[in-house]
């Protein structure tokens, strides 16, 4: 919670965030330092505490445990320049796949101009990008695979990990013959062809991102980097995609195809970029899209109604008279036009007044108009005075005595045992001086 706006987190919001009862924050913190869950560094402006990877990976998989997905850990399965792979079990003794997104390698920091992670912000820690990133991967991976795509099945995400079935296959590239190149050539291209049809683009389709099963059928991974079609550079991503599967057939195998497809060849038939927001994809253009889409449907409709129309011109203006009629009558029935009537209303209104025990009462003699509308008469509202209970009252005071002492207890926390960043400068200042002699270093 610290960290979502301080790169390093000071002492005293570490105690106002934890909120200990007994205190001991700076014994935790020490015992947190010794196991490498977290880290003291001495920043520029002030000092403070920061979260390791290995204490947000304790977090993560901390939750998954609670949760019970995870019951055991196995051994890395794979390796990349944004996440790690692991093989873990679930109750069931089952064996599934969990990848930990870890942003920030140096083979991979120029994350800003590659990925839309950071929207407005100019600067954001590692940590809450590989979030976002695990967070994205989950979302395409569910909307595929509830689509038919040969994707694993995703099972849950925590922060930056995300638990999915393990894939039974090896990565293409591990393959150097294959019995017929030309058939796996088609189904990928394919492939390539239905996400784009579904409003998506890989991105990263390559022969490390792609599987293969006992059937030689192909399993898509990794989708981070996906795209919307509607993004400004889908097309050259597309035909990215497309070289890639080409370079690595006629390299690998010495297929060599000339059909391939192109980005003009994609119709739309769903839209996962907007059920994920995908990068590209802004909300002006999912309102043209569902313009565009219920389009057909209002020309559809617009047939329907016209003979809708002619029918029932003849029944509208029917019920049209029925109500005039009958609004005529409402108004001269309201209205007491019969002197007697009149009187005999002025006294029941005098007499509910007199039962009230009312000392102000209304005239309603006028002789000059004879017939007068309810609205003339105003009643006199009589103010009651409620009071608290008394409980009601000892409660409210004594929770704000409580909110004030928390309050007060906040602002006495102090950090003992460390210096700031402002007191260790003077303190240095201070040592220089007292080793010089005299004003200019010398007496």
């Amino acid at each position: 919670m610290g960290m979502k706006n301080h790169e390093l987190v000071p002492s005293t919001l570490v105690a106002a965030i934890a909120n200990l009862r007994h205190g001991g924050v700076h014994k935790v913190l020490r015992q947190l330092c010794k196991n490498r869950l977290v880290a003291y560094e001495r920043g520029k402006h002030y000092d403070g505490y920061r979260l390791t990877n290995s204490g947000y990976d304790y977090l993560g998989i901390q939750t998954l445990v609670a949760r019970g997905n995870v019951t055991g850990f196995g051994s890395q399965i794979g390796t990349g320049k944004e996440s790690n792979v692991y093989v873990v079990t679930n109750d069931n003794g089952e064996s599934l796949c969990l990848k930990i997104h870890r942003l920030g390698r140096i083979c991979f920091r120029k994350l800003q101009e590659k990925r839309d992670y950071h929207k407005n912000r100019h600067k954001a820690s590692w940590l809450y990008l590989s979030r976002i990133s695990a967070s994205k991967e989950f979302a395409y991976m569910t909307a595929l695979f509830n689509r038919g795509f040969r994707v694993p099945k995703p099972i849950d995400f925590n922060r930056h990990m995300v638990l999915m079935e393990l894939a039974k296959g090896h990565p293409l590239c591990q393959f150097y013959k294959l019995d017929d190149p030309g058939e796996l050539y088609d189904k990928m291209m394919n492939l390539l062809v239905s996400l784009g049809n579904h409003g998506v683009i890989h991105g990263d389709f390559n022969e490390f991102n792609i599987l293969l099963d006992d059937n030689k059928e192909p399993i898509l991974i990794d989708f981070p980097q996906m795209v919307s079609t509607s993004h400004e550079n889908a097309g050259m991503y597309f035909d990215r995609d497309v070289k890639c599967v080409r370079d690595f057939f006629k390299r690998r195998f010495g297929y060599e195809s000339e059909l391939f497809p192109s980005f003009d060849d994609i119709e739309r038939e769903e839209s996962v970029d907007v059920e994920v927001a995908a990068s590209g994809f802004t909300k002006d253009m999912d309102q043209d899209l569902i313009a565009e889409f219920q389009f057909i449907s209002e020309i559809n409709q617009q047939g329907e109604d016209d003979d809708s129309e002619s029918s029932n011109g003849s029944e509208t203006q029917g019920e049209a008279d029925v109500i005039q009629e009958s609004k005529h009558e409402l108004e001269q029935s309201m209205t007491p036009t019969d002197p007697a009537q009149l009187d005999k209303l002025k006294s029941e209104v005098c007499d509910a007044l007199a039962e009230m025990n009312l000392e102000n009462r209304i005239d309603l003699d006028d002789k000059d108009d004879d017939v007068k509308s309810v609205s003339r008469f105003s009643m006199v509202s009589c103010s009651t005075s409620a009071t608290i209970p008394p409980d009601v009252i000892k409660d409210r005071i004594r929770k704000s005595i409580q909110n004030k002492s928390k309050i007060d207890s906040k602002k006495r926390i102090r950090a003992k045992g460390e210096a700031s960043a402002v007191t260790r400068s003077r303190r240095a200042n201070m040592d220089n001086i007292k080793e010089s002699s005299g004003i200019w270093g010398w007496e």
